[in-house]
């Protein structure tokens, strides 16, 4: 058995009674108001009941015991919710239930005393989210800006073309990856900073891929968090290489435009992108940099991933479903022709099927399985049951979405439900939360949606789709992988043959 393992173990059978008396302490205390649940081992609780999948777990638990359930992770209480009305409840009165439970890789490099995600709501988190919801993502500074993402969008476009030339398949879940870093990175510095194909700029793409997959990760010092002090399978060093690595690229990033602003051509002209914003901020005192810094990692860190499995899923089913597509496709052509060389952000509000896909997908195959990990201040009573202060509590997005007491036919990709429906997605409808609730809410709602209706409309405007080798949509799996964000197991490839003008 090697140092770290000893280590470990030495530091589990440490914890055994401090552990057993902790567990009698809590039942005793709260035994008749506890939500319940399925029986923990000692020591590792119910972890080993979880499986590959979590999700679908707690989903099957969740049919047992109701929607909300009490699990023993280590020596971590988590109370999952499961359904709309319970996180109603929850999110409407949510002072209580407003800190976060911090993972141990996002200690790395101090993110999580800086992030605007994670730090606990202080005047600090206020005054970030005052500027994240007013300075940098409104509807007007978006609307400023689209002209940076639109230039994106063709270079998307002139990509698709290329492989359509190739009669290449396009790996459609990376193509979006590196279209909404592009997208990002143009709204927030003016500036690409990744490539389809040449190697050369790819560092930013990997970097937020890699921290993304190490967030990914099962973390035993997330169970147990003592041994976060010994960080037994490195996952808090790797996070820290990557995390000082993409620090490093927003600094340099930053010191070239204070040499832009310094010098003595540099003219006044009204702000085009966010990072100038930003720097007005530092230098007004209202942002210190590790806080602008921070905030930039936490803006990709959000708006990559997330936005790119979201189209991955949206084309895998329209490919499942041609006459889903042909609907979509049709109702484009309606409403603004076909002498369109590329779809414009203000024409997306005049296309409700497309929009209806896109809420759809929200639904089936969330961003993420869990809304990001809230922790109770206090003892919290929820639906009748007494949350534990100092629990953990995850919202189950996966569950809510297939709940068949909400939705019709949930396991069936219909658009059509949304067609007549007043269900949004911006936090007041607790049937569909992709972007959470409550004061925590995700500030970057209107640039993500902007973001992923964009490059979706063109790519369905522009191009037909086929699966390669000559597959059969019906062949096509939807399996998901678990992690932070639920990717598709198998990469979604895809041929594109140019739409008959």
């Amino acid at each position: 058995m090697d140092n770290t393992a000893l280590v470990i173990v030495s530091i589990l059978f440490v914890s055994l009674s401090i552990l057993f008396k902790h567990y009698a302490s809590s039942s005793s205390k709260h035994s008749c108001k506890l939500p319940p649940g399925p029986k923990p081992m000692p020591i590792f609780g119910n972890i080993f009941d979880l499986g590959e999948k979590p999700h679908r777990t707690f989903a099957d638990l969740a049919k047992t015991y109701g929607p909300l359930i009490r699990v023993k992770l280590g020596s971590v209480t988590t109370i999952v919710v499961s359904s709309a009305s319970v996180a109603k409840e929850m999110f409407l009165n949510d002072h209580a239930l407003s800190s976060r439970t911090i993972p141990d890789s996002v200690r790395a490099c101090d993110h999580s005393k800086f992030s605007y995600a994670w730090i606990p709501i202080s005047p600090k988190w206020r005054n970030l989210k005052k500027i994240s919801v007013i300075q940098l993502l409104s509807n007007k500074r978006l609307d400023d800006s689209q002209d940076l993402r639109q230039a994106m969008i063709k270079q998307l476009l002139a990509y698709v073309q290329n492989c359509c030339t190739k009669l290449q398949p396009i790996n459609i879940g990376k193509a979006a990856f590196t279209t909404t870093l592009n997208l990002l990175s143009n709204t927030l510095f003016s500036k690409e900073l990744a490539s389809y194909e040449s190697s050369s700029s790819q560092e930013l793409k990997n970097l937020v891929w890699n921290i993304m997959l190490e967030m990914s990760r099962p973390n035993f010092a997330d169970f147990f968090p003592i041994l976060g002090y010994i960080d037994p399978f490195g996952v808090r060093r790797r996070m820290a290489s990557y995390y000082s690595k993409l620090l490093d690229i927003y600094n340099e990033i930053i010191h070239e435009r204070q040499n832009v602003r310094s010098s003595n051509h540099f003219e006044e002209k009204p702000t085009k992108d966010i990072l100038d914003i930003l720097l007005n901020l530092h230098e007004e005192n209202e942002l210190s940099m590790d806080d602008l810094l921070h905030l930039l990692v936490d803006i990709f860190d959000a708006g990559t991933d997330t936005t790119a499995n979201i189209l991955e899923w949206a084309m895998t089913e329209l490919i499942k479903f041609p006459n889903i597509m042909d609907k979509v496709q049709n109702e484009i052509d309606q409403v603004l022709g076909r002498d369109h060389s590329s779809i414009q952000e203000f024409e997306i509000s005049n296309l409700p099927y497309l929009q209806a896909i896109i809420k759809e997908t929200f639904r089936l195959h969330p961003p993420t399985a869990y809304l990001l990990p809230r922790k109770a201040n206090s003892d919290v009573e929820l639906c009748g049951y007494t949350v534990p202060k100092n629990s953990q509590v995850l919202v189950s997005l996966w569950n809510i979405g297939r709940d068949p007491n909400i939705w019709k036919d949930p396991e069936v990709f219909s658009p059509e439900r949304f067609l007549d429906s007043d269900i949004d997605f911006k936090g007041q409808n607790f049937e569909l939360l992709p972007f959470g609730a409550g004061r925590r809410i995700c500030p970057g709602i209107a640039l993500s949606y902007r973001m992923l209706t964009l490059m979706m409309a063109n790519l369905l405007y522009n191009y037909n789709w086929k699966l390669e080798n000559d597959m059969h949509p019906n062949d096509l799996d939807l399996d998901e992988k678990y992690g932070m964000t639920l990717q598709k197991a198998n990469p979604l490839r895809i041929i594109p043959i140019p739409r008959n003008t």
